[in-house]
């Protein structure tokens, strides 16, 4: 079984400036388009070199060593599970993910393992249209629709599917016809002059995508996009409970994508607006209250107010230290897909008298001195 530190010539503490500079070396050395060169041979530096250059399959590769033919780590044969198995970090029939961005520290080099490697069967894939954008809406809602929940009719600007070609991009009545440029085949050859001397390059073809058919004619409407500029309507249902800055998603909603590709989504984040009672600190409800000191020195029932409109009575016990809050259970914001709510915390402030008459001054310097 072959290693690849030794392919290279190299020790397995090597830096990554060391694997580049035996790779190159060696690539140059074996190149199959040169005299010298040797296909085998060539095959395993880069495949040594693919592993060796990226971090993470290094990393694999010193922790598994190297399993050949689809076999899995473990011994089991035919492309299982594991490091090297079909669908495996290092698995696609050469024991190793050919990656051409791998050689782009080296000029040309991305190009020139493209074209070997596509010359032994391994193909670009063709052209995938974009699918559509994400859109990001932000719908603005009172604490009470929060608390409710509420259905909102939202309208916006968007792309979408052109109608008059349904998304194609093309006439449907002219139809598709064969690439002129590659001749159907959906691939163009290419001469390369390389430091590895000449050879050819089998490219996809950039007029029909590498499809090998080009549209007799272009939709007029959507100029060969399948998309045109248009407006969408839909409903959103916002749940009792909301949060402020939620996102609420909708699969499908978002932009079209190019000549039929899938569709973006549509996110809707939910701003509430401020209260004028209440402030809202996750599913519990604050307000504050004013009372006077004799309420709070002997207690008092005093009425205060709900965000679903009714009015409640609550005890304020005696002797109650202002420093803490008053909890009132299960009447804050309901708890978002759940039949339980949060509480209302009243933060209580004394009212003080404006300018208070001979009575009750006499009063409160004899409560002053009952007090000390």
């Amino acid at each position: 079984m072959s290693d690849y530190y030794k392919i290279l010539g190299i020790n397995k503490g090597a830096s990554d400036e060391e694997i580049k500079k035996a790779f190159r070396k060696l690539a140059h050395q074996y190149h199959p388009d040169k005299k010298s060169g040797d296909e085998k041979k060539f095959k395993e530096i880069a495949e040594a070199y693919s592993i060796l250059s990226d971090k993470k399959k290094r990393e694999q590769y010193d922790k598994y060593g190297r399993v050949f033919d689809g076999q899995p780590f473990g011994g089991a044969q035919g492309g299982g599970a594991g490091p090297f198995g079909a669908g495996g970090p290092f698995g696609n029939g050469f024991g190793f993910e050919f990656d051409p961005s791998a050689f782009n520290d080296f000029t040309d080099l991305g190009d020139i393992f493209s074209a070997f490697f596509e010359g032994m069967g391994v193909r670009q894939k063709r052209r995938t249209y974009h699918r559509g954008a994400d859109i990001e809406i932000i719908q603005e809602i009172t604490l009470e629709e929060a608390f409710y929940g509420v259905k909102k009719e939202l309208k916006y600007d968007i792309a979408v599917s052109c109608v008059k070609c349904g998304s194609k991009g093309y006439d449907q009545k002219e139809g598709l016809e064969k690439c002129s440029v590659c001749g159907g085949s959906g691939e163009i050859k290419e001469a390369r002059n390389t430091f590895f001397g000449n050879f050819s390059q089998i490219k996809q073809c950039k007029e029909c995508f590498g499809s090998g058919q080009i549209p007799k004619k272009s939709c007029a409407e959507c100029r060969g996009k399948g998309i045109i500029s248009g407006n969408r309507d839909i409903k959103v249902e916002i749940l009792p409970g909301v949060m402020d800055s939620q996102f609420i998603k909708i699969t499908g909603s978002g932009e079209s994508g190019e000549r039929g590709a899938g569709t973006g989504d549509l996110y809707v984040r939910i701003k509430i607006k401020p209260h004028h009672i209440f402030a809202r600190r996750g599913n519990d409800l604050f307000i504050k209250k004013e009372v006077k000191l004799v309420d709070i020195l002997l207690g008092e029932r005093i009425e205060i107010p709900t965000i679903d409109a009714r009015k409640i009575q609550i005890e304020i016990p005696e002797n109650f230290d202002l420093k803490n809050n008053l909890i009132v259970p299960k009447q804050g914001m309901p708890i978002l897909n759940s039949s339980n709510r949060g509480n209302l915390i009243v933060e209580f402030k004394i009212k003080t008298p404006k300018k208070p008459n001979a009575k009750a001054k006499k009063i409160l310097e004899d409560l002053r001195k009952e007090i000390d």
